[in-house]
């Protein structure tokens, strides 16, 4: 039984380190464009909602990743 949930630990942590990567990748891009463009970095309502929903889809897919018959 205790073999059974080492995968799902495994799996949980590198989920999360693999998101922690991708997050501080996002973020430093987006701070390189706004001193390029020589402002502080603004996020508007729409862009927030706009990043939830592909975030969201992204997430969709990656469930659907094992789903037979697609």
């Amino acid at each position: 039984m205790e073999e059974d949930t080492r995968w799902k630990t495994k799996t949980l942590i590198l989920g999360g380190l693999i998101g922690a990567i991708l997050g501080m990748g996002t973020a430093y891009l987006l701070a390189q464009r706004a001193e390029r463009e020589g402002e502080t970095l603004k996020l508007g309502t729409g862009e927030g909602i706009r990043l939830g929903m592909l975030a969201l889809g992204l997430l969709r897919q990656v469930a659907r990743l094992g789903d037979k018959g697609d």
